[in-house]
């Protein structure tokens, strides 16, 4: 054909394609050479694979309505589906799956096989859909085409094995990350086979231990860049694997494995390193001095180890990434030593030094570091005072609290105007904070100097250029007056400031200050007058008004409330407005004590489900606890201590297995002590029932009771003999001293945002009163560390079982005003660490062990009012007591008690033989009587007599030649433990 030819027919083909474009333009089109979106379809086979893998998925929230629907023209297209794309070939109608990323669409169900159809897909991505679950398809092996493959966070999906992953010898990119691979044993050589793999991450997947270097082959991938195997609890053999790729590793996160021993010096051969995180991985000393190498190293994670190194020393090793390094974070660890001088970093953005033992002042030469915007040091022992803080000038995070801080605030913190987040609390700061502190603060956010000896000093016309998110000034100094700078914060969501010195009422314009308000605690203050309806004024879950003078009937509170705290105020009325939000299932916790409430409690408890506290303790409360009270099968504190409350306790509450504290002293409770304490509430660490009207006697169930710190069912009725089984209170029984088990975590609604945290735990200190050495006192931070039996005022009988003997740990036995007999025996010397001992008033006999002098801790001693008999035992404790501790033992003889043993009286001596008498006689004159007279007089009162006219120091003369050793050493011993438990 010529060239004239060939115009001609490209001519004609124009001219028909403009006469079909003006009949029909969508049949010119499909007839061009040119590709249109609309006429290019996807292949029909393909189309079919997907509309399988939808049919095996959940989709409650129509993600994927687009597929396959019919009254569209591109429903039947899958290239036009949401999620899905398609090759962009040039001559086809017809284009291949390449690409399908249905990340974060709350998808369900399984993964359908069927994708294997898909031979040309490049990329896909479902993480993000928690809901998916079972195991990968092993048919993914024949995806041979894939470059990315992304499923992480689906920690329902699991494999058994990786060997499909070998397959792929494509792939770039590969993200199982909270895939459950414990059963993968040979996930390291399905990753060797691919060569072109640059990410790897497997975080969280519970991966199977490297347990010899045999399964390493050293001759895989040599492009691998990014590593993550963080939290699998991986061993140090992951580095004979890792080690393999020197050359080529930028990015290594092992955070989270129990890589144990000193950081390897391996690390600092990797010359490409740019990130690394060895968080959370137990290692110890210091960072090797490899580390000098890595002069390309941004970012550097050793958070919550065991470092211990000086901190100079360990920024010394990291002299070779002065300017590269961006990020060091140090947290938690041991490091010690003065702060040094970080300019040298040039580029540093953030640096979190917090909970070390870093100690000193800052640096005078602070130097200025212009790129830093996060600055955490928070929990060490930094003395002094603030430096200029304003050669920071990018500073957007400043976080010093739980320090040593003293001195004044300098108002140059007011030039960071940059700064988001300022917490200084918990230092010894003092002062006066002016409004020239905040002048530029115009980004804060974040407030805290809370636990300081700061006066805020504002006009009341002031207002802030900031906008406040939360506010924690607890202990300085706000009051009398309600702040009235706060009522231009309008988007404030928690606000701390209890002792403050607030005095008077409330002020009703507080109330509608911000509706995003979800945490407010005004406690310790003198604030008083009554509450509004806080159920309309209030729409935040946490509340502590308590330690204020608050009157009246509580409330309405918000349907979402979790925590509530309205203890020691003078709320009066009825529990009844707790019904109005028992629907809502939110409370945690519920402290409504030392107040004046009365009525009965109502049913409606039952249905906090979630409540975890509950604290009515000294109020006027009366009636039976509802069997309902058996629904909280999540409460860990019961305190209804002091009040009327009476009846039987009800059979429901063995259902509330999780109880580690019972306290209801003060009340009048009748019946038994039920059997299922022992035997269902087996958690419990404190149980109090003493002044009641319980009888009958202590059921042998209660040995159960493993946890017990503090048993205490004193002044009650109860009979019959004591259970003989006390040796099964396994805390009781070690002496070492306890853990503060009575501190209780919950969590509170607190936007924590500097740690991108929506909720933080609060702790509650469990309070109880505990009679301690003759006199009740209330214990709440030091609650955990009592060790204390109480069975006194009751009419208990028979001998003290041998098993008592045996509470090596107990601190306190009081088993006085009962009726007990027999003998205190030589076992007592077993309870070692035992300060008090009562007795008294039983009908004990026989002779006080001598064993008993071996108690070196013993403080407190009561023996009054028995039948012992016999010598009291020489002890360096004993003789120091008062003589009524051995007082109403008509039989008992002995130093304190003024009545001797026979065998304290002097012996007659015997006479000498007459001759030898008569020799000496020659040589006694009258001046040698006369001498010897005054001599005696002198010598004897003068040094004796003291000693003669005090039975206490009597008593140390004549048995001093015997007992001075002993003396020494008792004494030496006992001191140096008191002062160890005092510490």
């Amino acid at each position: 054909m010529t060239t004239m030819g060939k115009s001609s027919i490209q001519l004609l083909h124009v001219f028909l394609l403009v006469v079909l474009a003006y009949l029909n333009p969508t049949l010119a089109l499909s007839s061009s050479g040119n590709r249109d979106a609309k006429t290019i379809r996807c292949i029909e086979k393909e189309r079919q694979a997907l509309l399988k893998f939808k049919e095996a998925l959940i989709d409650d929230y129509g993600s994927l309505s687009s597929w396959g629907t019919t009254n569209e023209e591109d429903g039947n297209d899958c290239c036009k589906w949401e999620g899905v794309h398609c090759s962009n070939h040039i001559n086809t109608t017809t284009s291949h799956v390449t690409m399908l990323d249905l990340h974060d669409n709350a998808l369900g169900g399984k993964i359908s096989p069927s994708l294997l159809e898909l031979h040309h897909l490049r990329y896909l991505d479902l993480s993000f859909n928690d809901a998916l679950y079972g195991p990968i398809p092993q048919q993914f092996s024949n995806l041979t085409n894939l470059r990315h493959l992304d499923l992480r966070n689906n920690s329902m999906l699991n494999s058994e094995n990786l060997e499909w992953l070998s397959h792929l010898s494509l792939l770039s990119h590969l993200d199982l990350s909270w895939v459950h691979l414990s059963k993968a044993t040979s996930w390291v050589q399905s990753i060797c086979n691919l060569p072109l793999l640059k990410e790897l991450h497997l975080s969280h997947c519970a991966l199977p231990d490297i347990t010899h270097s045999s399964s390493i082959r050293p001759n895989s991938s040599v492009s691998l860049s990014i590593v993550d195997l963080s939290s699998n609890g991986l061993s140090s053999s992951i580095y004979n694997w890792l080690f393999n790729f020197s050359s080529s590793l930028a990015y290594i996160d092992l955070g989270g494995n129990e890589l144990k021993g000193s950081i390897p010096d391996a690390f600092g051969d990797m010359v490409s390193l740019t990130n690394l995180s060895l968080s959370w991985t137990q290692l110890e000393g210091g960072l090797p001095e490899s580390f000098v190498n890595l002069s390309h190293l941004q970012s550097l994670d050793l958070s919550e180890n065991d470092l211990t190194e000086e901190l100079q020393e360990f920024l010394e090793k990291l002299s070779g990434a002065t300017n590269s390094l961006e990020c060091l974070v140090l947290y938690v660890n041991r490091l010690k030593g003065p702060l040094p001088d970080f300019t040298r970093f040039s580029v540093l953005r953030e640096l979190n030094l917090g909970y070390n033992l870093l100690s000193g002042s800052f640096p005078k030469n602070i130097g200025n570091l212009p790129s830093l915007f996060s600055l955490f040091l928070s929990w060490n022992q930094i003395t002094g005072s603030l430096p200029d803080l304003s050669v920071f000038p990018s500073l957007r995070i400043l976080d010093l609290r739980n320090n040593l801080l003293n001195g004044t605030i300098d108002r140059g913190i007011g030039q960071l105007h940059e700064l988001v987040y300022l917490c200084c609390g918990f230092n010894s700061l003092k002062g006066t904070i002016s409004e020239a502190h905040f002048s530029n603060l115009s980004s804060l956010q974040y407030l805290d100097f809370s636990y300081n000896a700061l006066t805020f000093n504002f006009s009341s016309v002031w207002v802030p250029t900031f906008q406040l998110r939360v506010i924690m000034l607890s202990s300085c100094k706000l009051g009398p007056r309600f702040p009235e700078w706060l009522r231009t914060q309008k988007n404030f969501s928690v606000l701390y400031i209890s002792s403050v010195g607030i005095v008077g009422n409330i002020p009703s314009w507080f109330w509608d200050l911000s509706p995003r308000l979800d945490s407010l605690n005004l406690s310790h203050n003198q604030i008083n007058g009554s509450l509004p309806d806080l159920s309309l004024k209030f729409h935040g879950s946490g509340i502590d008004l308590c330690n204020n003078l608050l009157t009246g009937p509580i409330p309405l509170v918000p349907l979402n409330a979790s925590f509530l705290n309205l203890s020691k105020n003078m709320f009066g009325g009825l529990l009844s407005f707790l019904c109005a939000i028992a629907g809502e299932f939110h409370m945690i916790f519920l402290d409504l004590s030392n107040n004046q409430l009365s009525g009965e409690l109502p049913y409606c408890l039952s249905h906090f489900k979630r409540l975890s506290i509950i604290s009515l303790a000294n109020n006027n409360l009366s009636g039976e606890i509802p069997s309902s009270i058996g629904s909280l099968s999540r409460i860990q504190i019961l305190n209804m201590r002091s009040n009327n409350l009476s009846g039987e306790l009800p059979f429901s509450l063995k259902r509330c297995t999780e109880l580690r504290i019972i306290d209801l002293r003060g009340n009048k409770f009748t019946g038994i002590v039920p059997a299922w304490l022992g035997t269902h509430l087996t958690n419990l660490k404190v149980l109090i029932l003493r002044s009641n009207e319980f009888n009958g006697s202590i059921p042998q169930q209660t040995c159960h009771l493993n946890c017990i710190q503090v048993l205490d069912l004193s002044q009650n009725n109860l009979s019959g003999n004591i259970p003989p089984c006390f040796f099964n209170f396994t805390t009781l029984v070690e002496s070492k001293n306890s853990d503060d088990t009575t501190s209780f975590e919950y969590t509170l609604p607190f936007a924590d945002f500097a740690n991108d945290d929506m909720a933080n735990d609060g702790t509650y200190e469990a309070n109880a009163v505990l009679q301690w050495k003759g006199q009740d006192r209330e214990y709440d931070k030091n609650l955990g560390l009592q060790k204390i039996i109480d069975l006194s005022s009751n009419r208990l009988s028979g001998n003290i079982p041998e098993q008592v003997w045996s509470l090596a740990g107990l601190h306190s036995l009081n088993l006085s005003i009962n009726n007990l007999t027999g003998k205190i025996t030589q076992e007592i010397s077993r309870m070692e660490m035992l300060e008090s001992l009562d007795l008294s008033a039983n009908r004990l006999s026989g002779e006080i062990p001598r064993s008993i002098a071996h108690l070196n801790y013993l403080s407190v001693l009561n023996l009054s009012s028995n039948n012992l008999s016999g010598k009291i035992p020489f002890g360096t404790q004993l003789q120091s007591f008062n003589a009524s501790t051995y007082a109403g033992n008509p039989n008992l003889c002995g130093l304190p008690l003024p009545n001797k043993c026979l065998g304290d009286l002097p012996i007659t001596p015997q006479p000498k033989d007459k001759s030898i008498q008569e020799d000496e006689d020659r040589s006694i004159t009258q001046g040698f009587y006369f001498s010897m007279g005054l001599g005696f007089f002198f010598g004897f009162w003068g040094v004796f007599g003291t000693i003669l006219f005090n039975s206490r120091s009597q008593h140390a003369f004549f048995k001093f030649p015997n007992h001075i050793t002993d003396w020494i050493f008792v004494t030496t011993t006992l001191n140096w433990a008191r002062l160890q438990r005092m510490l």
